[in-house]
């Protein structure tokens, strides 16, 4: 698991857009952090660049924060980030105020290893692959950030599902009842196989009507007039 990042806010009276429109001129980008134990939402700004580079890092809305308000520190997720269309920079913020027992439903990643260990893949196969995050309910404080797929072994043909895949305790994918499919090794040559079946499909009747054509007695010249 990785270590909860701290992210310092300041809070803000709730004044609507022109509020949100002061608090963006100072270099801040306004948020409120909702749910939780508390019914109230509360009004925070943060820190433009240290938003900014916590975005940049990536999983952001798969990733557990603390919000430090006035030494007050927060559990939160974020659930949504507005972007400007144009300049790309974070424009508002909405976190979900969770506690130590609470399950968050989030999309963890999946990366694979061992790959000059995989027969099928040494052979010439491809990794296909199917899913490249999987969503599961994790609890708050063992939020995985990593799904790791070992492909030592794996020949051409075989596949990898969610059963193969060593979940903490207490993290169950959302998807239930079904043992989806992760990844494939497939023939390298499959691809290519699969267009030249179509191409073949797509020639037959062409040939066909050219043989027809050429089997067909030529039609007779009508008589002259006399």
């Amino acid at each position: 698991m990785a270590d909860t990042q701290v992210i310092k806010a300041v809070g803000r009276p709730s004044n609507g857009k022109s509020g949100a429109r002061a608090v963006r001129r100072e270099g801040r980008v306004p948020g409120i952090i909702y749910g939780g134990d508390r019914a109230e939402q509360e009004t925070i700004s943060l820190d433009a660049k240290e938003l900014g580079l916590s975005i940049t890092r990536g999983r952001f809305l798969a990733s557990v924060f603390e919000i430090e308000v006035d030494g007050r520190k927060t559990k939160v997720i974020p659930r949504d980030v507005q972007l400007d269309p144009v300049r790309d920079v974070p424009l508002h913020v909405d976190f979900q105020r969770i506690g130590g027992d609470n399950m968050v439903r989030l999309r963890v990643p999946v990366r694979f290893f061992n790959e000059l260990l995989s027969p099928g893949l040494k052979r010439g196969g491809v990794l296909n692959v199917v899913r490249r995050d999987i969503e599961v309910w994790a609890p708050a404080d063992k939020v995985p950030e990593v799904f790791e797929i070992d492909l030592e072994g794996l020949d051409i043909g075989r596949s990898i599902h969610i059963s193969a895949v060593t979940l903490p305790d207490g993290v169950r994918p959302t998807i239930q009842g079904r043992d989806f499919t992760i990844a494939t090794i497939a023939g390298s040559s499959a691809k290519g196989d699969a267009e030249e079946e179509t191409a073949q499909a797509g020639a037959a009747p062409a040939a066909a009507a050219g043989d027809a054509k050429a089997a067909a007695p030529a039609a007779k010249a009508p008589a002259p007039k006399k």
